[in-house]
C-alpha cells in the first residue's frame, strides 16, 4: 500500500511510515507544498496512493468527485507526528481492506470511522 502525505501533516509522518516498510511520500518530495488540494488529489489518483491529511477539504472533494479512489485518511485533533505514525501503523491492518476498496477513514481521539466510497451512493444513510 502506498501513501501520499499532505502538507497539513509533517514530513515525519511519511518518514515514519517508510521506516516501518511502507511506500510513503510527502507532497514536499514533489515540490507541491503550495499546490491546490485538487492537484494533490489528482496525484494520489495517478500514483494509486492513499491520501493522508488533516485537511477536511479532501472529504468535500471526495463527495463531489463521486468515485471510489483515492482512499483518504483524515486525522482529527492529533498534533504529534509520532502519534500519527503510531496510530497508522497499529490500525492499518484492520482498515487495509477498506482502503484498497476505497474509503475515507477518520482517526478521531477515541475511534476510527470508516466510510466506503463513493460518498452519497444509493443505499447510504
Amino acid at each position: 500500500m502506498k501513501f501520499l502525505i499532505d502538507n497539513a501533516l509533517s514530513p515525519l509522518v511519511a518518514h515514519g511510515l517508510c521506516k516501518n516498510g511502507y511506500d510513503a511520500t510527502h507532497v514536499r518530495d514533489y515540490d507541491m507544498q503550495r499546490s491546490s488540494d485538487y492537484e494533490i488529489f489528482k496525484l494520489a489518483i495517478k500514483e494509486n496512493r492513499v491520501l493522508v491529511s488533516a485537511d477536511t477539504d479532501f472529504g468535500t472533494i471526495l463527495a463531489l468527485y463521486q468515485k471510489s479512489k483515492p482512499s483518504v485518511i483524515l486525522f482529527r485533533r492529533f498534533s504529534s507526528p509520532h502519534k500519527q505514525v503510531q496510530l497508522l501503523i497499529s490500525n492499518l491492518p484492520s482498515i487495509q481492506r477498506s482502503l484498497k476498496q476505497g474509503c475515507i477513514a477518520v482517526f478521531g481521539e477515541n475511534r476510527i470511522r470508516v466510510r466506503l466510497l463513493p460518498i452519497g451512493k444509493k443505499g447510504d444513510t
